[in-house]
């Protein structure tokens, strides 16, 4: 899952949509990249890609004129020393704006039904949708500036509803933020609206012959402090609580549980003394349009949040309007079961930023490095964890003693599981070292990551100081430099200083919590420019495991059932074409047999591996002195480089079962073996000791477990077991029998994405979609061969695949390209190709050989197969099938 090797390090360098990053192994790029992104993503990439080159052919006047001036024009902005300095855009706002702004101008997105026409997965429905007005999500990783790209989308509405006569979108904008330190931290950057005065958001009056900054006439209203003297030039920036229709009013600051306000699921001011009804204003306007910050906590349409927006274009829908858009920003989309929103139309992730520099590299320590650290036999539990604790005061030492050379201030970062624990950490640090006295700044939060309810009894003063405290930990004069919190501080607490984070605690998917979120209080950068900066990450083995999961940012998609509703625009859809009394659907019909796989893994076989005939470079074994064997080594979560080492004094003797149990889960995670572990665990040991090295080794010395934290020992042990289990436990049973067939007609109606296709006359299918061009040439062919009684695409919908070991070894599955029947009594199986990878010859051999036995287990229709490669069907322009049959096959063959 590492980065394309072309991909660049300027977070500023426009980025093609073939060198992204996607949560698989490069191989896979060309064959599941589509399956593996969130699924509108890929799609749009290559579209909006296109709208860039062409000069953004389809938007209309206003939107080029502001897409050129933020991305084209040079910015040069005044400098806190008096100097002036370049400013330019992250390559990830621009892409979130143009992708906006094609969507919008060019596709003319209406709902949810233009949107899938961008599904590249084949599985999104519109039951998946919950609204039914326009929503676009983008994903953008902690720090890569989703502040910056609300106040563009603003201000594209705003000009756009100014300029555009038949405009449909808003001068007056919902700004929503899901608490009250986010809202704290948007509302610095909107007062007096100065992002858009201190940005290039607005272009120089005379620009494109307009008076943009004459023109653009907009006034904050925060919360309550709402004065409405126009009906159109409102920004309303809100919690989320403030527009709840009905009785669902949030508590006020005066209830005698003020927790809520500080940090909590529902912050805010003063409103039961109110005599304003923020709710009632935004619903009373006829042009609006929400910028939804921290967006995944609006994501079930069981919730208030949701309702509230639901209602607001309902009640615009009711004056002949309709909500303009929904423009949701957050690092993670994602539903509580991680999966995806499907809404989601850009993409940063997380390690793409990393990789530039955009944010913090996690460094974490090395499997042999955790394994010298352990959970002590202890009640209390500070004695516990004193390992975890002592290695984290190391490490944010370093980083203090750094930093402190530049002006800065670091930040150590603790995380506990209850109040209890966490006021013990707090006493331990500021006694244990002087340096930390009366330095700890404890926040009691709920296992939710919401500030405790249980703490009562301070007052109103006491939680805005500690808001502040909190805020300011950054800034020199703060007395603080650590803070203990119970699980985390939930998105808005972004200072930039936190260098080291310990994790005192297991997570699970219960939690709600993102291995995203958990990094994102330590992301954010302390200095400008693409300086390289990290943030250590240390803690127990179920938070480490956590934490690394980021690593497979995989997406999954949700399924719902179709909702309810006003019949929606139709969707390009592939179905049997029943409706068209001039086919036979019968006659053309096309019957393929299922056969047995013949390719498994003999999991048993695990037990006959031969660690003696392993072919590998043996490593050499190196002696490290007392200091180095005690070393933590930390790898960069994101590339694996050793970052830096750290020494332990308290570092005991490590445990080699650990570190031998990581190799074996990891090659088993890689190869996705479900059993074998003891197995697997028994051969890796014994490798170790006398294989992996020029010399036998005692797994339990100290200077073992040193050097398999070496790049070399790692990726020769991890690397030589997966070779060698592929080798022993792919299997070709060599046979196979029909255990059921497909039969074409059965084949159940499905979304495509909008792209190229033909009508068939030959075909059971109402349409033939072709994926490249060659295979809308080929069906074309296939509709004119007078030997052709009926053909179809083999769509994944058809379930018709082979399996095959691919060029890494691995067991995997071929969708042939087209199924043709020549006659009742023969069908021939076509694969088309236009540039041959290395499985390419490997599929084709299965082909055959599934061919070879299924004629051999069933005489009643011959089974064939024809591969056809783009330069020779281009040059050669067979005639007729039989043409095309006869001289592929001899083409191939030579």
């Amino acid at each position: 899952m590492a980065l394309h090797p072309d991909f660049p390090d300027s977070p500023h360098a426009i980025l093609d949509p073939a060198i992204r990053w996607f949560p698989a192994d490069e191989a896979l790029r060309e064959t599941g990249m589509d399956k593996l992104m969130p699924p509108l993503v890929a799609q749009l990439r290559k579209k909006v890609k296109e709208f860039r080159d062409g000069g953004y052919v389809g938007a209309c006047d206003t939107s080029k004129s502001l897409l050129n001036w933020w991305f084209k024009e040079p910015h040069l902005l005044p400098q806190a020393d008096g100097t002036m300095a370049e400013f330019q855009y992250f390559f990830a706002q621009r892409e979130a704006l143009e992708t906006i702004i094609y969507l919008y101008d060019v596709v003319g997105v209406k709902d949810k039904f233009d949107l899938m026409r961008f599904d590249s997965s084949g599985a999104v429905s519109a039951g998946m949708f919950d609204e039914t007005w326009r929503r676009f999500v983008l994903k953008m990783a902690t720090g890569s500036g989703k502040t910056k790209v609300m106040s563009l989308a603003l201000a594209w509405s705003f000009f756009h509803k100014l300029y555009e006569p038949d405009s449909k979108l808003s001068r007056n904008f919902l700004v929503i933020a899901p608490n009250i330190i986010v809202l704290d931290r948007i509302y610095h950057d909107f007062q007096g609206l100065r992002i858009f005065f201190d940005d290039p958001v607005l272009p120089d009056n005379g620009f494109d012959g307009r008076n943009w900054r004459d023109d653009f006439q907009l006034t904050l209203h925060k919360q309550d402090d709402v004065r409405v003297t126009q009906p159109t030039g409102n920004i309303f920036l809100t919690n989320i609580h403030r527009v709840y229709s009905g009785d669902d009013i949030p508590p006020s600051p005066d209830d005698e549980n003020t927790m809520d306000y500080f940090f909590g699921k529902r912050p805010t001011g003063a409103t039961t003394d109110s005599s304003v009804d923020l709710g009632m204003i935004v619903r009373d306007i006829d042009e609006l349009m929400v910028l939804n910050d921290e967006a995944h906590h609006i994501h079930d349409s069981k919730l208030a949040w949701f309702k509230s927006i639901e209602d607001i274009h309902n009640r615009l829908l009711q004056k002949g309007g309709e909500l303009a858009l929904q423009v949701d920003v957050t690092a993670t989309p994602k539903h509580n079961n991680g999966a995806i929103f499907v809404q989601t139309v850009a993409d940063y992730p997380l390690v793409e930023a990393i990789s530039q520099n955009v944010v913090k590299h996690p460094v974490l320590p090395d499997a042999a490095s955790r394994a010298k650290l352990s959970e002590r036999q202890s009640a209390k539990y500070t004695e516990k964890y004193a390992d975890y604790i002592d290695l984290g005061v190391i490490e944010w030492r370093k980083a203090y003693a750094e930093h402190e050379k530049l002006g800065k201030k670091a930040i150590l970062f603790v995380m506990t599981d209850d109040t209890k624990n966490c006021d013990d950490v707090a006493e331990y640090l500021e006694g244990r070292y002087p340096d930390l006295k009366d330095a700890v700044l404890v926040i009691h939060t709920k296992n939710n990551g919401e500030i405790s309810e249980a703490q009562t009894g301070k007052a109103k003063e006491e939680l805005d100081k500690l808001r502040e405290q909190s805020n300011r930990i950054d800034e020199p004069d703060s007395p603080y430099k650590a803070i203990v919190s119970v699980l985390m501080l939930k998105e808005g607490w972004d200072v930039r200083n936190v260098t080291t984070i310990v994790g005192l605690r297991a997570y699970s998917a219960k939690s709600n919590i993102l291995p995203e979120q958990t990094l994102g209080r330590g992301l954010r950068k302390m200095y400008p420019g693409g300086l390289e900066e990290y943030v250590s990450v240390v803690g127990t083995d179920a938070f480490m495991d956590f934490v690394e999961s980021i690593q497979a940012e995989g997406v999954e998609l949700e399924r719902a059932a179709m909702g309810e509703g006003a019949k929606p625009k139709t969707p390009l859809v592939v179905e049997i074409d029943i409706e068209n009394d001039k086919k036979d659907i019968e006659a053309l019909d096309i019957e393929i047999p299922v056969l047995t796989p013949r390719i498994y893994r003999e999991y048993k076989n695990l037990a006959d591996l031969d660690i003696s005939a392993m072919a590998h470079q043996r490593v050499p074994y190196r002696q490290f002195s007392e200091e180095e064997q005690r070393e933590i080594v930390f790898k960069d979560i994101t590339t694996g480089e050793v970052t830096h080492k750290t020494i332990l004094d308290t570092a005991g003797a490590a445990d080699y079962r650990s570190v031998i149990g990581y190799f074996a889960q990891t090659v088993m995670k890689e190869l996705r073996l479900v059993s074998g572990y003891d197995v697997l665990f028994g051969k890796i040991k014994s490798f170790v000791q006398s294989e992996l090295f020029d010399q036998a080794v005692d797994l339990e010395h100290p200077n073992t477990l040193r050097n398999l934290s070496e790049l070399a020992a790692t990726k020769t042990l991890i690397e030589t077991f997966k070779k060698a289990i592929n080798d022993l436990t792919v299997r070709d049973k060599g046979d196979a029998e029909i255990r059921d067939s497909i039969k074409l007609r059965q084949t159940r109606p499905f979304v495509v994405k909008d792209q190229g296709y033909l009508i068939p006359k030959k075909s059971v299918f109402n349409r033939v979609i072709g994926d490249s061009h060659l295979e809308l040439q080929f069906a074309s062919f296939l509709e004119n061969c007078p030997d052709v009684v009926s053909y179809a695409k083999n769509y994944l919908a058809v379930h018709f695949k082979l399996d095959y070991v691919n060029a890494d070894g691995n067991i995997s599955n071929y969708y042939p390209d087209f199924l043709v029947k020549l006659d009742d009594k023969n069908i021939v199986i076509v694969e088309t190709k236009g540039q041959e990878d290395l499985d390419v010859p490997l599929k084709t051999a299965r082909l055959r050989q599934w061919c070879e036995d299924i004629n051999r287990v069933q005489s009643d229709v011959n089974y064939d197969f024809v591969f056809v490669d783009e330069e020779g069907f281009t040059s050669y322009s067979p005639k007729s099938f039989a043409d095309l049959a006869t001289n592929f096959r001899q083409y191939k063959d030579e």
